[in-house]
Formats: structure tokens, C-alpha cells, sequence
């Protein structure tokens, strides 16, 4: 792990919105460069871009650059052309969406069952967790790694783990926690296409994973049949999606049936409804209307700033590695004049390791819970509030991560109904009888710094802490590193 000296040179200058700040919501959104919004400015201006859908030279220029673009992307994120196609689209959502409505159509279509297989991790965002209501009751969620493990190993297979429908199932789990910053194992697509269940396909949600790592396609035989990033968790700009499918697994997406725009060459109204879809490439039939080309000019310019700026997703991992285990070691470290200490962190580990050692099983994402010397918890949306009130913003809640949040707290099915009967809900809750249902979320980017790290650590220590100890952030001594603790006015 290395940390990125260079970003202290050009923070100021490329991310001036971010002066007299302390962001640390990386992994909702991050942060984009001045350079990048000067530089979709000056071709915006220096050119006239049309609708890619019409004949004209401003639309041809349109149509080129989505074209140049949608390579560009491909290769940034390591994928091959050859093996791989990228479909645009508005976020991670719609491109699990787009997923799951082919599943769907291709089981209605079937004389044989109306539905399909779909399991799922316990970690798994909402938007990986609703595709459920799709398979109707034929789904399933693993409650484990090891749980996974054995279903693809063939050691366990109970009836909600079998895809007995004759309709090809889907498989979806999390390259990385959106809640912990848990890295899942990328072996598991391979162990998948390995495995008796040769008639169920992979889903990766790499939205979180992609942010401050380098995905891994270099293998098409065994990488994800599909997988969905949002490149304004890597770039900041634009709001923008994708779906990446793996060329052998397309024909899947060819049943969905819903079209619009400009995914039909011809079809009939009257008399006789027909269609004559497009189908020379996979993006042809499922980019529906009117692609955002202005936000796909800007993804260009995004890929070629972030090259400049940070050279690899490589550096970037190393930096926010280096930055992830500081801010862990300095949470680790506060604590109360009677020993208590102030967080409680999130995160499946073994015992007196350090989880935020291992860049391959771990991102820069910390769930904690913040504790008073009585061992009371703090609202997370209170610790949420009295941050930003200094500058510092954070995310607290549910996170969108329903099964993170219960398997990490131990909460039950009925103490959530509970707490939801008693008003509390994913944002903005109390402890429901001395137990949070949500937490707070600090997660760290290409662009933070060590002072982003230090500062909150303070900001925890004055506010919360009370009295000065032995283990204030002044004397902390993060695995060799001289925290600084100087407040910026």
C-alpha cells in the first residue's frame, strides 16, 4: 500500500469544491476535477452534436463519439471488445433492471415454467434484492459465504437452491459491500461456470467494487456473464451507468420484450402488430430511445482526466488502501477514560486480524457505530448531523444494504417490523430498545487525503470523547503512522 503523494499537489487546484470540506461519501458519489467539467465545457462548445438517431453530420458526430466512447470504457475497466460489450445505461439499477427483465420474459415465454431461479447475497444492495419480486417466490438468499461455497461445490442443495425449472436461473452477489467495504470473491463466476449449475448465469454488482479498483476480464471463459458499474462512483461526473455482458451469455438479454426508440428498425400499429428489432450489436437492441450523448461525451473526458490525474486504478487502490487501514487503526484507538472504546466496527473478520490489511477482501469503506462511555449507542443520524455541522459529510442509515445491516447488528425480521411500526426508517432512526438499525458510513476516494482522515478522527475524539487520554489523536500511532491532528480553518 502507497499513498499518493501527488494528490496533495493538485487537490486545491482540480477539486476546489472540496476546499475547507472533509468528504467522506465516496461510495455514494465521488468527486469530479475541474478539468474534467472545463473540458466537456470547451467540446460543447466547439461543437455541434446532434441526436444519434438522425442522418445529419452533427448527428453522424454524436454517433461517432458514443462509439469511441463506449471502447474507451470497455478498456478502461479492463474488458476486451472481442469477449465484451457495453450497454449504457441511467445507474447501476436499470442495468440490473435490464438484466432481470430478460430473465423474466424468457420465463414467460417458456411452456414450461413462468418463472426462474434467482439467488442472491445477503449483501447485496436493494437494487440486487428486488429482482426477487421478478422470480416470484423462486428465489433464495444466501446467508453466507460458506453458504455460497457449498452450493457451488455441490455439497448443498436444498430445494429453494435448485433450478429445476428448465429455465436458465441467475446467481447476483456484490464484488464489494456497499455498506462494509467487504470484498466478495471474484472466483465465485468461475466456480459458477465450473459447477453443475451449468444452467445459471453470474451477476455482478460492481458498482462499489469499480470505484477504488481494477475490475478483472482478462479471463472471458470465467469472468461475469453480467456485470453493472455507475462510472460517477469512479469519476464523480457524469451520472451515468453500464452493463457489461460478456458476448457468449448475450443471447439471455434477447428476450426481453419491452422496446422504445431506437432499439426497432421497423414495426406495425395497425391491423398486425410487428417488429423487426435491431440486432447487430447487443447495445443495438437494448439502449432504449435516445442515448445520453452529452453524458457519454463527458465520460470520455472523464476516462482520459482520471488517466492523467491518477495514471491506473491501480495507484488509486494502493492510495485509498493505505487511507482505509489509517482511518481503521485511528477508530480502533479511541476510547473513553474507563476503556471503553468510542466505535463499534462492522466487518467479518478473523479475530485480532486486521481486516483492512488485504486490498483484495477489503475496500475503503468503514461501518461503525458510535458508543458513549456507557456503552449507549449514538444515533447515526445524530453523528451524521453534528459532522456536517463541521464540515464533515458522511452517510448513515440503512445504506440500502437490508441484509448488512441485519446480519452485522443481529437484527430480526420482527424487531424491523417493530421498528418500522415505531416510525423509524432507513435514514433517520433511533435505536429501537438499545439497538441501532442503521449505522454510519465513512468511505474514502482517489482524491482524499490523509488530513481528510485525521480531521475526522478529530472531530470524533473532541466531540464525542469528552475528556483528554492516553489514546486522544494526538498520540495516536497508526502502525507507524504520525497522525497530524491540525484543524483546517
Amino acid at each position: 500500500m502507497a499513498y499518493n503523494n501527488s494528490v496533495e499537489v493538485f487537490r486545491d487546484n482540480e477539486y476546489p469544491m472540496m476546499k475547507g470540506n472533509v468528504y467522506l461519501d465516496h461510495a455514494g458519489t465521488t468527486v469530479y476535477s475541474k478539468t474534467l467539467v472545463e473540458q466537456f465545457s470547451a467540446k460543447m462548445v466547439a461543437n455541434l452534436y446532434g441526436n444519434p438517431h438522425s442522418g445529419s453530420y452533427p448527428a453522424k458526430l454524436s454517433g461517432h463519439m458514443v462509439d469511441a466512447v463506449r471502447e474507451e470504457a470497455l478498456q478502461f475497466l479492463g474488458a476486451d471488445p472481442e469477449h465484451f460489450e457495453l450497454v449504457f445505461t441511467a445507474n447501476t439499477t436499470a442495468a440490473i433492471k435490464l438484466v432481470a427483465e430478460s430473465f423474466r420474459d424468457l420465463a414467460l415465454a417458456s411452456s414450461v415454467a413462468k418463472t426462474f431461479w434467482y439467488g442472491y447475497h445477503k449483501d447485496s444492495h436493494t437494487s440486487l434484492v428486488g429482482v426477487r419480486e421478478y422470480a416470484e417466490g423462486s428465489s433464495h438468499c444466501f446467508s453466507s459465504d460458506e453458504e455460497v461455497e457449498n452450493w457451488l461445490q455441490g455439497r448443498e442443495s436444498p430445494k429453494t437452491l435448485s433450478n429445476a425449472s428448465g429455465i436458465p436461473g441467475l446467481f447476483a452477489y456484490p464484488g464489494q459491500s456497499n455498506m462494509t467495504g467487504r470484498r466478495l470473491p471474484f472466483s465465485w463466476t468461475r466456480q459458477l461456470r465450473q459447477s453443475f449449475h451449468q444452467d445459471t448465469y453470474s451477476l455482478l454488482d460492481a458498482a462499489a467494487l469499480a470505484t477504488t479498483a481494477q475490475l478483472d476480464f482478462s479471463d472471458p471463459e470465467f469472468a461475469p456473464d453480467f456485470t453493472v458499474v455507475a462510472f460517477y462512483k469512479i469519476f464523480g461526473f457524469p451520472d451515468l451507468g453500464a452493463l457489461i455482458v460478456r458476448k457468449q451469455s448475450s443471447y439471455i438479454l434477447s428476450w426481453r420484450k419491452y422496446f422504445g426508440g431506437g432499439t426497432v428498425d421497423m414495426l406495425t400499429v395497425l391491423h398486425e402488430p410487428t417488429v423487426k428489432r435491431k440486432d447487430a450489436t447487443i447495445h443495438d437492441g437494448l439502449e432504449d430511445g435516445t442515448l445520453p450523448f452529452h453524458s457519454i461525451m463527458a465520460l470520455g473526458c472523464a476516462i482520459s482526466d482520471h488517466k492523467r490525474l491518477y495514471g491506473s486504478m491501480k495507484t488509486v487502490s494502493q492510495h485509498t488502501s493505505f487511507l482505509v487501514q489509517r482511518l481503521y487503526v485511528g477508530l480502533s484507538k479511541l476510547s473513553y477514560s474507563n476503556g471503553r472504546p468510542l466505535c463499534a466496527i462492522y466487518h467479518d473478520s478473523v479475530p485480532g486480524k486486521n481486516p483492512y490489511s488485504d486490498p483484495t477482501t477489503q475496500g475503503a469503506t468503514i461501518a461503525f457505530s458510535v458508543m458513549t462511555a456507557d456503552g449507549t449507542y449514538v444515533e447515526h443520524s445524530q453523528v451524521e448531523k453534528l459532522a456536517s455541522e463541521k464540515g464533515i459529510y458522511l452517510r448513515s442509515g440503512g445504506l440500502c444494504n437490508p441484509g448488512g445491516i441485519a446480519s452485522s447488528l443481529d437484527i430480526k425480521p420482527w424487531q424491523f417490523k417493530r421498528a418500522w411500526a415505531a416510525g423509524c426508517n432507513c435514514g433517520n432512526s433511533t435505536p429501537f430498545r438499545g439497538k441501532p438499525i442503521g449505522v454510519v458510513r465513512a468511505s474514502l476516494g482517489a482524491m482524499s487525503t490523509m488530513g481528510d482522515v485525521d480531521l475526522f478522527l478529530y472531530f470524533l475524539f473532541e466531540t464525542f470523547v469528552a475528556e483528554p487520554t492516553k489514546n486522544s489523536p494526538e498520540s495516536l500511532d497508526t502502525n507507524g503512522f504520525q497522525t497530524s491532528m491540525e484543524v483546517k480553518g
